[in-house]
């Protein structure tokens, strides 16, 4: 049985979270098919048009100063199934903006509660995309973004909902200007066959994407057998390269999701 170390819950038709009484956070914010039409392989398509529920800002209420000290935020998205014309479901792409908290663009920590999910990235959002990743992860399992790669999340399955958890910095902001020049990252997920299958977007230039499936992050000390929240709890420094990706450069020189 997984355990996510916070009482949350979430819910579905409509798209949302309980929080328990002891986890404080916001009401749930909704994305729409509407919000994301322009990253889209077919921006006139058809399918659901709430994508997913998104909380921003969640915790266990004893944990609240230790996050706000270390400027980290919790966060939850609860993705609808179906397609978006050819495309699964998924979240529009950009990338994090420049924090005032530490001049810089931050990484995000992901891990699956729910279902299963494929975290694209790519190395930059200008038309040559640099290397190309798409990490497919299941309940439990876990994927860090590194600064300033353009990302967007994609529910692997059509046929049930995907839900993940995530630390992030809490000055946090999303770009979405260059990704949306280009019509979307550099490669569209695609249902065939109930498969996810990934096109070129031609608005880039050539690259090759790698499809693998996620590793165990030894050098930012993450136990797999813990959720990320409960790791906080143990230890809130170690969630420290989240907020202040500088206490981490030498690790982000060569990263590899």
């Amino acid at each position: 049985m997984f355990n996510k170390g916070i009482d949350i819950t979430p819910t579905y038709n409509p798209l949302s979270y309980e929080l328990g009484e002891n986890t404080f956070g916001p009401t749930p914010e909704v994305r729409h098919l509407s919000d994301i039409r322009r990253s889209l392989m077919d921006p006139n398509c058809e399918g659901p048009e709430d994508l997913y529920a998104i909380v921003m800002g969640i915790g266990r209420k004893e944990d609240k100063a230790a996050m706000d000290e270390r400027n980290l935020l919790f966060a939850s998205c609860n993705y609808n199934f179906g397609t978006m014309g050819k495309e699964p479901v998924r979240s529009q792409g950009h990338i994090h903006s420049v924090s005032a908290s530490c001049n810089d663009s931050t990484c995000e920590l992901y891990e699956i509660w729910e279902g299963e999910a494929i975290i694209y990235m790519q190395e930059y959002v200008k038309d040559n995309p640099g290397r190309c990743f798409a990490i497919r992860a299941k309940k439990g399992e876990v994927v860090i973004v590194p600064p300033s790669w353009g990302h967007q999340t994609v529910n692997a399955n059509i046929h049930a909902p995907m839900v993940f958890g995530a630390w992030c910095v809490k000055d946090y902001g999303f770009d979405y200007d260059d990704v949306r020049a280009h019509k979307g990252l550099a490669y569209y997920p695609m249902v065939e066959n109930e498969e996810v299958k990934w096109v070129k977007n031609e608005n880039y230039n050539e690259s090759t994407l790698i499809e693998r499936s996620p590793r165990i992050y030894t050098e930012f000390g993450i136990d797999p057998s813990k959720s990320i929240y409960e790791q906080f709890v143990e230890n809130p420094d170690m969630m420290l390269f989240v907020s202040r990706p500088e206490t981490a450069k030498e690790k982000w020189l060569h990263f590899e999701p």
